[in-house]
């Protein structure tokens, strides 16, 4: 793997190059400063919160845990790596730079941050890095063409990535897989975590993403973080949003499981399951995201109608409205170094932005799938009360059979996710991949 690394990182690096050699002539400026940051300071306390390294510093280098340090690059040159090893013996010491990208860069090591900024090269720079925490000496001045160029450019992963975003996926999917056995067993949403944390070998602040772990009605809750120390006295359904992270490469997962017996659940979640599989193969070069987004709206009011939930036509569903109420999030985001991965809704490599579909406020990608992106297929159907209630006072809800909504209501909701790479042909998708390597 690290020798396969080192061939595909030399090519991605030779990249990276030329894509800032012309985000810097866009901007005219002589050098590009990327800041990995320091982290926050918890207000009134003498303790930070779990720091993340800048996604722009993490996509030029596999590390993480590097606070302070500097990645340098002036066009011509080769790129430069200030890296601060602080003397300390109250923290680990991040370890002096090695492996299969140390020869493509020239490395000062140095002991403060403020030697680090005194190192930085002066002139016309751009400086990518966030506003706050600020850092003595430099402003951050993040300029628009630069960013807009590399994110813009960002959206399509080399084949270096896209080796990370595997291996991230399978890490995901080992701990997914032990997140099941512990619901199986019983375990309370705490027990299901801390399986899928002894699984990942990541603690929480090594993940992409604070986990979503449901028990029963707790589904319903999109972002649902809180984790219930005790179990339930039954296991309904289990629904788990969570990931894991390769050199600051993300994967999104997501699975629904019914309990034994809970037979009708577990037919809705076939009939999901199905659908979710129609939507990630049509992840192929030309496709509309957000056509592929109403496309879900439809298909997920077919599967509503299949199960008696709403009697009224998938067209008129949709139109009305119905379906955003059991289906309220987007179909899913471009996914890489971030879970919600940049320029989702850029027109150009300038910038510009391309509005989401009336009614759909909460899709995150509006752009043409092209080769090289990777999204997340995320469809789902969820009973929430809040949503549900705004409907019952009108004309249409005598198309929506509520005995059916209250005998699902027990189970929170449905949600399936892959990560999906969209090539010149098939789409691969990293999620079922992992999976099947599992058995």
């Amino acid at each position: 793997m690290s020798h396969d690394l080192a061939s595909l990182y030399a090519q991605h690096i030779t990249t990276l190059r030329q894509r800032a050699d012309k985000a810097l002539a866009l901007g005219g400026f002589d050098h590009l400063l990327i800041a990995a940051s320091t982290p926050l300071r918890k207000f009134l306390d003498d303790q930070d919160y779990a720091f993340v390294a800048s996604p722009h510093f993490r996509h030029w280098l596999p590390l993480t845990d590097t606070p302070g340090s500097w990645v340098v690059y002036t066009p011509g040159s080769r790129p430069k790596l200030i890296f601060v090893q602080p003397r300390d013996y109250w923290h680990v010491v991040p370890a002096a730079p090695s492996g299969y990208w140390v020869e493509h860069f020239d490395i000062t090591i140095v002991r403060t941050n403020a030697e680090a900024v005194a190192l930085l090269p002066k002139g016309h720079r751009a400086v990518i890095a966030p506003e706050c925490p600020s850092i003595n000496g430099v402003e951050a001045n993040n300029p628009e063409a630069v960013v807009n160029y590399l994110h813009w450019h960002r959206s399509y992963k080399t084949p270096y990535e896209l080796a990370l975003m595997r291996e991230a996926s399978r890490i995901g999917t080992r701990a997914h897989h032990a997140a099941e056995q512990a619901f199986r067993a019983g375990e309370s949403e705490f027990g299901i975590q801390m399986a899928y944390l002894a699984a990942a070998r990541q603690t929480e602040a090594e993940l992409p993403y604070a986990n979503i772990v449901c028990l029963n009605e707790h589904g319903a809750v999109l972002h649902y973080t809180h984790f219930d120390r005790m179990p339930p006295k039954e296991s309904r359904s289990f629904l788990i949003d969570a990931g894991g992270s390769k050199a600051g490469y993300a994967s999104d997962i997501t699975r629904t499981y019914a309990g034994k017996g809970h037979d009708a659940f577990q037919a809705l979640i076939d009939s999901m399951e199905r659908a979710q599989q129609g939507f990630a193969a049509k992840v192929k070069a030309g496709q509309s995201y957000p056509e592929l987004h109403i496309h879900a709206h439809h298909v997920i009011a077919d599967v509503l109608r299949e199960h008696g939930v709403i009697r009224m036509s998938a067209e008129s569903a949709v139109q009305s409205g119905v379906t955003s109420a059991f289906f309220p999030h987007g179909l899913g985001h471009p996914i890489g170094l971030q879970v919600h991965d940049v320029a989702g809704f850029q027109a150009n490599e300038s910038g510009g932005f391309i509005p989401r579909p009336e009614g759909h406020p909460y899709l995150r990608m509006t752009r043409v799938l092209e080769p090289g992106m990777v999204v997340t297929i995320e469809p789902g159907l969820y009973f929430i009360d809040m949503l549900l209630e705004e409907w019952r006072g009108k004309p249409v809800a005598s198309d929506i059979d509520w005995n059916k909504v209250d005998a699902f209501r027990p189970y929170g909701g449905i949600r399936i996710e892959d990560d999906v790479v969209c090539t010149d042909g098939e789409p691969e998708n990293l999620t079922r991949d992992a999976f099947a390597a599992l058995s």
